[in-house]
C-alpha cells in the first residue's frame, strides 16, 4: 500500500514522501496515528495545496518533540522493588513504571507507550538503558537502576554502605546518649534537693 507521509518516520522517508507499507501497519498504526494518509489523487492534490501550512505545524511538533527530549535526555532514575537473594524481581518493572519514575524525577509528560521496551518487562536487579521514542524521529536515552528494598534502604547495588545512613544513625545514638546523661544529672539534681530538704528539717526540729 501506498501512503503520504505526514511526518518523518525512520527510513520510510521525510513528510510528503511517498512510501509503500504493508496494509496492516497503514492501517494499524499510521492511520489511527495520523502519521500518513492513503496515496491517492485526492490526497495527494490536497496535499500539494496545503504543503506550506502542513510543514509549519510539522516543524512546530517536531520543535516539541526535541524540547521534550532535552528535558529527559541522560536522566537517571532508580526504581525500588521486592527481589530474591539472586536479583530476580517479585514481579516485574514495565513501561508504566517507568514513565511515572522519570516524570517525577524530570518534571515531564512521557507516557508508557514512547518507553521502548524491546525486550519486553524487566524482571531482575540491574542497571539499564532505556530508549524513548518521542515521536516525529525524536528519541531520548534514560539510566535505569533496579534496585531491591534492602539497597534503597541503605544498601547500594554493589552492597555498599551508603555513607549518609550510617552519618545519620550515628547523630542518632548520640542524641540519644546525651539525652539519657541529662535525665541521668536532673535526676541526681533532684535526689541532692530531697536530701538537702531533709537535712533542713532535722535542723529545725
Amino acid at each position: 500500500m501506498n501512503v503520504i507521509l505526514l511526518e518523518k518516520i525512520g527510513k520510510l522517508g521525510e513528510i510528503g514522501d511517498t512510501a509503500s507499507v504493508k496494509s496492516g501497519y497503514a492501517r494499524n498504526f499510521l492511520f489511527p496515528q495520523g502519521k500518513a494518509i492513503p496515496a491517492t489523487k485526492e490526497n495527494l492534490a490536497d496535499f500539494e495545496q496545503r504543503k506550506a501550512e502542513l510543514m509549519a505545524a510539522h516543524n512546530e511538533k517536531v520543535g516539541f518533540a526535541q524540547a521534550r527530549a532535552e528535558k529527559v535526555n541522560g536522566v537517571s532514575i532508580s526504581i525500588e522493588v521486592n527481589a530474591s537473594d539472586e536479583g530476580k524481581l517479585f514481579g516485574s518493572v514495565g513501561t508504566r513504571d517507568i514513565a511515572e519514575a522519570v516524570n517525577k524525577e524530570a518534571g515531564s509528560d512521557i507516557t508508557k507507550a514512547e518507553v521502548l521496551m524491546p525486550h519486553g518487562v524487566i524482571r531482575e536487579l540491574g542497571d539499564y538503558t532505556i530508549a524513548l521514542d518521542l515521536g516525529y524521529d525524536v528519541h531520548a536515552e534514560i539510566r535505569v537502576a533496579v534496585v531491591g528494598l534492602q539497597a534503597a534502604a541503605g544498601v547500594s547495588a554493589d552492597g555498599s554502605i551508603i555513607e549518609e545512613i550510617e552519618e545519620a544513625e550515628a547523630a542518632e545514638a548520640e542524641a540519644a546518649e546525651a539525652e539519657a546523661a541529662a535525665a541521668e544529672e536532673a535526676e541526681e539534681q533532684a535526689e541532692a534537693a530531697t536530701d538537702e530538704d531533709s537535712e533542713e528539717e532535722k535542723s529545725a526540729e
